[in-house]
Parts: C-alpha cells; structure tokens; sequence
C-alpha cells in the first residue's frame, strides 16, 4: 500500500491530531492493509447498483423527495436492533410512507403539535408495554395527552413510538424546512458550506453543515443520518462533485471499528485510548484516525474509479474485517478479550499489537 504523504506533516484538517508519527501512521497502515486488499473493488458499483434498483437516481433528478423519504425511513427503522429483525418486522407490517403521513396530517388532526415541523418539537409520544386485558390508550403517553385519542401518530405500524415520531418530524422537516425540496436543499446546504476545492477540511465541513441541520429532527441521529446519506451522497448522482466529495468523507464508527483499532494498538500508539462512545468522534478519536488514514492511502489504488481520498471505503474495509456477517475475524466472538487475540488466522494478526479490550483485574 503506497502512501500518499511522506513524510507524515502534522495534522493541518482541523482533526486534532497534532503528532508527527510515521511509525504509528506506518502500522495503522499495516493492520489495515490485508482488510483493505480484500475489500471488493465493486464497493461503489454495488451501491449504484443497489440505489438504481430502488429508483434513486431517478427521484434525484426529478427532485422526487417522497421517495427520498421512503428511503431514508427504511435506514433509520434499523436504529437499536438487527438488521434481520428490522427486515422481518418491516416484511411482515410495511413502512410508513411519505404519502401515508401526508394524508393522516391533511385530516386535519387536532394536535397542536401537527401543526408544523416546529411544532411538533418535543412530542414524545411512546407506544408503552400492552397487556392482553388493557386498553391501548391506557399505556401511550406523549406531551398533548388530550389529543391522544385523535391523534394519527399512533395509527401506523411501527416497532416503538419513537420511530414513528422520527418518521413525522422527518417528513415535516422536508415539507417545511426544505420547501417539499429535499435534494434542492441538499445542494443549497452543501454549496453554503463549501469552502473551496484547496481547503482540506472540504469533505468534513460540508458533511457537517448537512447533519448539523439534520439531526435536529427528532429520533434519527448523526450515525444513522451518516449511514443514509453517505450512500445516497456517493452515488445518488456521480455528476454532483460536492455530494461524491462529501459522502466519500464521511466516517460512521461503531463498536466494531472501535475495538479493532483498541486490539491492533493504533489507539494506543496515538495516544488516543478512550472508551466507544461520543469520543470516537471527538478530536483525536476513532474518525479523526480514519480519516488521517485516508490521507495516506490514495483509494484509486484498489479501483481507478474510486476518488483519491475515501475514508468510507477505509471504513468498509475494515469494518468487513470485523463483521460477523462477513469476514469475521477482529470481534468478541471470535476473540476472548480478557486476554491477547490468538487468532493467528487474521489477516492482520502479524502486523497487530493484540492489546486485550478489557483489563484482567
């Protein structure tokens, strides 16, 4: 794996990471390298493939923000469970859909709340624990209790409540914040915030405007809204250079990514232990390391057709790594972490510190 700075300058993108340190650039590089090798080289094909399978670069071009929101409500349903359970209930009762909101709030409900998507700020409606014997209503709760019996939140199907309130601020966010012109407002957002094509912070300053706005919608949070648009950014339309740039960008850690640089010693190397958390993504943490690493790693090595500097594809490849559901290696099934990894048939294993995850005492 060539880099694509040497030597290793400090930091100068605003991450925090002020250190000249080839040697644990050098081995950050060398535990990720056998994950980034064996990453598919389709990775971007394959989510153009998926996205023009469910009809997304059409309903870019035609501003089509009803399908927008349709998609973007199946990601966040996948918010504190499983994939395969979200996917069983979502197969078994639907999803609500743009115009499934748009006709229970054109009936008039009584909520003050319903009134727009400022309104409807704080409503904390929650499904609550059923009984066989009890009634509905005798165990939902939400902030306007004397419209609740009229209230159209809690007729559509849903999992628990605050997905479904996720789903109304949503759509009153693309009805009233963006005019009924989320793709309009996306390119707006991210021309304001553009700082010029020479400016290393580009990607993260764009990305940061977008999720700032839009994690103000109730339920949906700054991984999940990374998770939606990142794909939806890199290849809703190849012919928006400020969407690709943004969504190559953009970074989601989680546990599993969050461990495998504990074991392999990067975090310790940068001085940068921290528990997963909100600090992974503070200067210096999980995204800032990243995201450095991607400014050693040109991604065209692995497919010419990738952009130069792609910390999603980073993420991918090492998160593949780790997953069960793919290659399976750096994880707790795997790996008693009281002690030392010993699976020797890690790719990485040669180059990796094996730092235990958790303390013996």
């Amino acid at each position: 794996m060539t880099s694509t700075i040497d030597p290793v300058p400090p930091f100068a993108d605003g991450t925090g990471l002020h250190m000249n340190r080839t040697s644990a650039w050098n081995h950050f590089e060398a535990v990720t390298r056998p994950a980034l090798a064996v990453a598919p080289p389709s990775y971007l094909a394959d989510i153009r493939a998926s996205l023009l399978h469910n009809g997304i670069p059409v309903a870019v071009r035609r501003h089509d923000t009803a399908s927008i929101f349709n998609s973007l409500v199946g990601v966040s349903v996948m918010q504190g469970i499983s994939d395969r359970s979200a996917a069983t209930f979502t197969a078994k009762n639907g999803l609500v859909s743009f115009w499934d909101i748009q006709s229970a709030l054109n009936s008039s409900p009584t909520c003050p709340r319903s009134k727009s998507y400022w309104h409807y700020s704080q409503c904390s409606y929650r499904k609550g624990n059923l009984t066989p014997s009890a009634s509905q209503t005798s165990f939902q709760r939400c902030s306007e209790p004397r419209h609740l019996d009229r209230c159209t939140v809690p007729d559509h199907p849903t999992r628990k409540g605050a997905l479904i309130v996720a789903a109304y601020s949503l759509y009153l966010f693309l009805r009233d914040v963006c005019g009924g012109d989320f793709i309009g407002w996306l390119d707006d957002r991210l021309a304001g915030a553009d700082p010029g094509l020479h400016d290393p912070d580009r990607a993260v300053t764009m990305g940061t405007a977008v999720l700032e706005a839009l994690t103000e919608v109730q339920g949906i949070g700054s991984k999940v809204w990374s998770m939606a648009l990142a794909d939806l950014l890199l290849a809703g339309d190849p012919k928006r250079e400020r969407w690709v740039t943004t969504g190559a960008g953009m970074v989601v850690v989680d546990s599993l990514l969050h461990n495998f640089l504990h074991r392999t010693g990067v975090l310790r190397r940068f001085a940068a232990d921290h528990a997963y958390g909100s600090r992974c993504y503070a200067k210096g943490g999980c995204s800032d390391l990243l995201r450095g690493l991607a400014t050693r790693v040109d991604a065209r090595q692995f497919n010419p057709d990738f952009p130069a500097h792609f910390p999603r594809f980073i993420q991918f490849g090492v998160w593949r790594l780790c997953s069960t559901s793919e290659l399976s290696h750096c994880n707790g099934l795997r790996i008693n972490d009281r002690d030392r990894c010993r699976n020797t048939t890690c790719p990485a294993f040669r180059d990796c510190d094996r730092v235990a995850l958790y303390d013996q005492s």
